[in-house]
């Protein structure tokens, strides 16, 4: 991020890159002449750089990015990992690593640092400061392109025009924020089409969560006086409004209108409620983002507050992964480079610690930003005790993610023992299935290592065998590995070994055609399924139709009447067993046993709602949503379209005689 000399050169893979067995370590380098290969490539990339600004890539044998680095002056920077006394030890076995190099160049020092950035975020390289959780905010969003306007929960491209308000930490803050706002002033959050085809008040009306504009049970210039109000407080204008509605309240209680008078102060309580769940507030700061970092054993975490018109709207923290020697500014700079890099950066941001090269990193986001961007590390007064408060946030943070990796690797050693593994895994998938009578059939993977559960890793499958009861003569419960790989799959529907079978051979089949070397974090250390010895023998064959003989594999089955804690574990060559009902290791195996079964049991609902909402003029070509009304509106229902006749079909509004014809045959194929 930073163009650290090449002594602080960043290591993104920390600890996981240390353990990696696949790294090559520097004795392997210099006794296989490896070392002097890498200096040779620089060497003759040297020959043709420029000394002016860019960016430069270091890559592998297959062609996988080590590290991206950006420089003022190309030569001098590349020139300096040719002196091998200089650099550290995991610097030299990148250079050991480097079978090529790319360079581009930039016309200023400014944009090479947004190219770095850029390509950082989208190679993800392994000897760089990396931010790996970088999800978008959300934010809250009222819009201007109505008459009547619309409060909602935003995230994304902002496209549709209006004012955004936020970012919010998380979606349950936002959340929160939006119901206690509909409560204060009672904006609609309906979409337009619901809007327009409504003809009585919703059930937000009913709870006082909406003023009804749809059906005029409020005027036109008093719902855009709300809006207004609701416009003032989120921008900080928020004692004003207070203000306002007291003195409503008073003047409805002095007129004896008490009903009046209690929805006024509804509204002010909704909206104490919103201010008391900011925590913190702090009146004059206007658009900030509170960053504070704390560093401790070689393990970082960076905390972040959002401050919009005074207003906290939540922090969330992060833990960037990088090498364990880098210094804490260093690590500064490389996440505001990335944390910034898909969102707008306020007019100012606190920090914690100077980030290295600030003034070239605030250049760049003003550039990106497209105004003035400050970055200020206060040394007193309020907005020190903000940057005080956000690094406490963050060594809480880092104790407790320190202690939960602790505990982890406790219970992954624990499990080890348990199923008698050679080494704790590193990489558990837990598989299962999730169906009706076979229908919506869908098989679930769930991920989880020495960090917790990998949902970035957890993959759905949507079954492709099972058919309808009553097709399928004779059920194959274990169709062959030529016929899965090359054919659809073909058994009765229900049949969980077999849909245990698909999914599994579908899994393996594509590790082996994508990561066949093994070295691109695709295979598992521990299979578990969950199920008994059924379907333990159903993988069993899977690995063997596949030829993989070193996985782990094992089943979790529930014990007697289904109740937790008599669990029985099948392990192919052992007898069943049982572990002791208070062992931590059996809490960890039903808890990963429950978060796969919740990830099929909701990906199950989803595809079965999808299907619900489906009919079957949706499988009519030619028959997109307005078709489909007129066809319903004339109609009543799908089964009554199936039973018109061509002359009836004909009668409907925006139904040509070739459109009626289409339809008509779909569904009288066989007449």
């Amino acid at each position: 991020m930073n163009e650290p000399t090449p002594t602080e050169m960043p290591d993104s893979s920390g600890e996981a890159a240390l353990a990696d067995p696949a790294a090559v370590t520097l004795d392997d380098a210099l006794a296989t002449g490896q070392i002097a290969a890498g200096v040779a490539v620089i060497r003759g990339v040297l020959k043709t750089l420029p000394p002016s600004p860019g960016v430069y890539r270091m890559l592998n044998a297959k062609g996988e990015p080590l590290y991206v680095g950006k420089a003022r002056n190309l030569k001098n920077r590349v020139g300096n990992y040719v002196n091998l006394n200089g650099l550290p030890i995991r610097i030299r076995r990148m250079v050991a690593e480097t079978a090529s190099m790319e360079v581009v160049t930039t016309h200023t020092e400014v944009e090479a640092l947004l190219l770095e950035i850029n390509l950082i975020k989208t190679l993800m390289p392994r000897y760089n400061v990396l931010l790996r959780d970088d999800k978008s905010f959300p934010y809250i969003h009222l819009r201007s392109d109505h008459p009547v306007p619309q409060l909602s929960k935003h995230r994304g491209a902002r496209v549709e025009s209006g004012e955004y308000f936020g970012p919010f930490a998380s979606a349950g803050a936002v959340n929160r924020t939006i119901t206690a706002l509909h409560r204060a002033f009672l904006l609609r959050s309906c979409s337009d089409h619901v809007f327009s085809g409504r003809t009585r008040p919703c059930l937000q009306y009913q709870i006082k969560r909406c003023s009804a504009p749809c059906v005029d049970r409020i005027g036109k210039e008093e719902y855009l006086d709300l809006v207004e109000q609701a416009r003032a407080f989120l921008t900080g204008r928020s004692s004003e409004i207070n203000a306002t509605l007291v003195t409503e309240m008073m003047g409805a209680a002095d007129r004896l209108d008490f009903e009046r008078a209690a929805q006024v102060r509804n509204r002010i309580r909704a909206l104490a409620q919103i201010q008391a769940e900011q925590n913190i507030n702090f009146e004059g700061l206007g658009d900030a983002d509170i960053v504070a970092a704390h560093q401790e054993g070689g393990h970082s975490c960076v905390q972040v507050f959002f401050f919009r018109s005074g207003q906290n709207w939540g922090n969330r923290a992060y833990f960037p992964s990088h090498d364990r020697q880098l210094s804490i500014e260093d690590i500064m700079a490389g996440f505001l480079g990335q944390f910034y890099e898909n969102k707008p950066a306020p007019a100012l941001i606190l920090l914690s610690h100077i980030p290295a090269e600030e003034v070239l990193l605030a250049e760049a986001l003003s550039t990106r930003a497209g105004r003035r961007v400050q970055l200020l590390a206060p040394q007193r007064g309020d907005k020190k005790k903000l940057v005080d408060h956000a690094a406490t946030n963050a060594r809480e943070a880092l104790a407790r993610r320190l202690a939960e990796s602790s505990s982890q690797r406790k219970l992954l050693q624990g499990l080890a023992a348990a199923l008698e593994l050679d080494a704790a895994p590193n990489r558990i998938e837990v598989y299962d299935n999730s169906h009706i009578q076979g229908t919506n059939a869908i098989g679930a993977m769930i991920v989880a290592g020495p960090d917790g559960l990998m949902k970035n890793a957890y993959r759905k499958f949507n079954i492709k065998g099972a058919a309808p009861v009553g097709t399928i003569e004779s059920p194959v419960a274990a169709p062959g590995l030529a016929e899965s790989a090359t054919a659809p799959y073909g058994y009765q529907a229900g049949d969980d070994y077999a849909m245990m079978r698909e999914v599994l051979t579908r899994r393996f089949l594509r590790a082996i055609k994508e990561d066949p070397a093994r070295d691109k974090g695709m295979w598992p250390d521990l299979v578990l399924i969950d199920g008994g010895a059924g379907q333990l023998a159903v993988a069993e064959t899977v690995f063997a139709d596949l030829g993989i003989d070193d996985i782990p594999l094992a089943a979790i089955a529930k014990g007697p009447d289904r109740n937790a804690g008599r669990e029985r574990f099948f392990v192919p060559g052992n007898a069943p067993f049982s572990l002791d009902a208070r062992d931590p290791v059996l809490y960890f195996l039903q808890r990963l046993r429950d978060e796969a079964h919740r990830f099929a049991i909701g990906t199950h609902r989803a595809k079965r709602a999808q299907a619900i909402g489906r009919s079957a003029l949706d499988e009519i070509d030619g028959i997109g949503p307005a078709r489909k009304k007129a066809l319903l509106h004339k109609f009543g229902s799908p089964r009554e379209v199936a039973r018109a006749g061509l002359v009836d079909l004909e009668q409907v509004p925006g139904i040509n005689k070739a459109v009626a014809k289409k339809i008509y045959d779909h569904f009288h194929a066989d007449g």
